[in-house]
């Protein structure tokens, strides 16, 4: 041991470490690291000790609970296994004990706080087994890969356990906010049931009078939960949103799916057809009528995308020109893309204004919401050979939208820090 305290007491501990340089400076760095991580073990120590009792009674619920005396109990740190004795308790009729130590020095599992955080920040990005590798090789901890899995899972059931009553500050931006546009989509992941089914993400993006987004909030719903549950959570954020923002014009934003606009439409001022879906099937469109000429085809394309998304009333014009095809003269492929992108139009012509919403420096794509898709399910749980189970689905999106919600995974630990926690549902 190259590090030793020197002194301490209720409010600072001294620690002397004794660092010897190596050949190379890696070397010499890994060594600094493990020394740091040894006085870090040995601060940590004297730091629980603080939130220790001296043994009195308690009466917490109404029962006197007594000293079982001192016990050993190694916890994990950033630095290393941490060796403690401290009280724990038992009530006058038996049964369960109680650590003060782990209520007030808020030990999750046996995880210090600060060590879970990095744990559970880690997992929402990679894989327990990544975890368990780039702690060992970045921090020098050596963890098994199931106490990281309990951590993580601890962490993310704390957060789901609190979403009804933990309520997260939305960002005070330096700019004024015109626009709150609201998106929904869904995207598939594989169960471990062996077949897809449906996560949600949602976001709700602050933008300012020059059409740029400037903070989006993002939400996440694993299939365990249902539309309804999710569209519940939603709804829950867009209110909390119009609390801070009630003069902004609320717009909706996705793609076809009757579901998304029976949820959006009561809750915005105007309701907006993702451009990209509408483009696509107009690229459709270009096929059957230029089969055989690729440069008509792409000169069609550009002219009707540029009257969609400039000309008022583009939408309807296009659509007029659509009818005006002669299906029967088409095969049955290009009769069925026809009608496909004809039924499409007809059906969302009043959330085609594209026009208007470009003067009015409001999206017309649902980038952000597809983004969401991917970033917060996609590109962590749709990895090769992933299967999930609801739990686990449900764990991880609530870190990744938690930390990917720009403030609120700092909000999420200071709560932590503040009120302790309940895994209570």
């Amino acid at each position: 041991m190259n590090a030793s305290i020197i002194k301490s007491d209720e409010n600072s501990v001294t620690i002397q470490i004794t660092i010897p340089f190596e050949s190379s400076m890696l070397s010499t760095e890994e060594r600094i690291q493990t020394h740091l991580n040894e006085a870090g073990v040995l601060a940590s120590g004297k730091a629980l000790e603080q939130f220790d009792t001296d043994g009195s009674p308690l009466e917490i619920g109404g029962l006197r609970w007594t000293s079982k005396g001192k016990q050993p109990k190694t916890y994990q740190s950033p630095y290393g296994k941490v060796p403690i004795v401290r009280h724990v308790y038992q009530s006058s009729e038996g049964g369960e004990t109680f650590c003060p130590l782990e209520v007030d020095g808020r030990i999750i599992v046996t995880s210090t706080p600060r060590f879970a955080k990095q744990i559970s920040h880690k997992y929402a990005e990679m894989s327990g087994a990544r975890v368990v590798t780039d702690l060992s090789e970045n921090h020098g901890r050596i963890v098994p890969g199931s106490f990281v899995q309990t951590v993580a899972e601890t962490v993310g059931s704390i957060a789901l356990s609190q979403e009804e009553s933990w309520h997260y500050q939305t960002p005070k931006l330096p700019m004024a906010i015109k626009t709150v546009s609201i998106g929904v989509d869904g995207t598939c992941m594989l169960m471990c049931e062996d077949h897809y089914r449906e996560a949600m993400v949602g976001t709700i993006s602050l933008v300012d009078a020059e059409g740029e987004r400037q903070h989006t909030t993002y939400i996440g719903a694993s299939p365990e939960y249902g539309r309804a549950t999710f569209f519940e959570r939603m709804s829950s954020e867009i209110a909390h949103i119009r609390q801070l923002f009630p003069g902004a014009h609320y717009q909706g934003l996705a793609d076809g799916a009757p579901e998304n606009w029976d949820f959006l439409e009561p809750l915005t001022d105007t309701q907006v057809l993702d451009f990209y879906h509408a483009t696509q099937y107009l690229k459709g469109v270009a096929k059957v009528r230029y089969p055989r000429s690729p440069s008509k085809r792409t000169e069609w394309l550009d002219s009707r995308c540029h009257d969609l998304k400039h000309e008022v009333g583009g939408a309807g014009k296009i659509l007029d020109e659509m009818l005006a095809i002669d299906a029967s003269k088409l095969g049955v492929t290009n009769a069925e893309t026809l009608h496909a992108a004809i039924t499409y139009f007809r059906n969302h012509l009043h959330q085609m204004k594209y026009a208007e919403a470009v003067a009015q420096q409001l999206p017309i794509g649902s980038g952000v919401t597809e983004a969401g898709c991917k970033v917060i399910v996609k590109s962590r749980l749709c990895g090769a050979g992933m299967k999930w189970k609801d739990v686990g689905a449900s764990v991880v999106l609530s870190l990744r939208t938690l930390s990917y919600t720009q403030g609120r995974w700092p909000q999420f630990w200071s709560k932590i820090n503040q009120y302790g926690f309940s895994l209570a549902s």
